[in-house]
């Protein structure tokens, strides 16, 4: 019988492959936000097992990390909220960017199906926390003074725009540092 050592060279022999390749940014990031999710849980007090994860855990991780975030939300009573470009600081929030919790989100929904969470069990596929995803990026738009506009989708053509195709990919990344 062989060793493990041996197995693994025999099939990656046989398979012909190159030595591992290491994950895309995309795979390590969601497995750094799966492990962070994870640890949060760990630290409540009582811990929070996965399988008792509950969307309520996840809107209360979405807001537990806004005290890292690094955009400035202006809050309704401030001289410059709805202004795209403030002359001056105020003392209002930092918050985190809606499209780096939306992409957080769906790095974590994947997350969980690929380590053995049901997709009808997700609790970050739950509509409270599409519901939250949309006040946080309302109440942004409108503390920059720059509504939100879902960009219409394009008649597909038979032309090529050659252009890159931005609404698949979130614009923005999500480190946890």
């Amino acid at each position: 019988m062989s060793s493990p050592r041996d197995r693994g060279k025999s099939s990656m022999e046989s398979s012909g492959s190159e030595p591992p390749v290491t994950p895309s940014r995309y795979e390590s990031q969601k497995r750094r936000d799966w492990n962070t999710f994870g640890q949060y849980l760990k630290n409540q007090r009582p811990p929070v097992p996965m399988s008792h994860c509950s969307c309520n855990h996840v809107l209360d991780f979405l807001r537990y990390l806004d005290q890292f975030g690094k955009t400035k939300v202006h809050v309704f009573g401030c001289m410059f909220y709805g202004q795209p470009e403030p002359p001056a600081p105020c003392t209002c929030p930092l918050r985190q960017a809606w499209g780096s919790l939306d992409a957080l989100i769906g790095r974590l929904r994947a997350a969980y199906e690929e380590n053995g969470g049901s997709p009808e069990t997700n609790p970050f596929a739950s509509g409270a926390i599409r519901v939250y995803l949309r006040e946080v990026r309302e109440c942004q738009a409108k503390a920059r003074g720059i509504p939100y506009k879902k960009k219409k989708k394009k008649k597909p053509t038979t032309e090529t725009s050659g252009g890159r195709d931005d609404s698949s990919s979130p614009s923005s990344s999500f480190n946890f540092s």
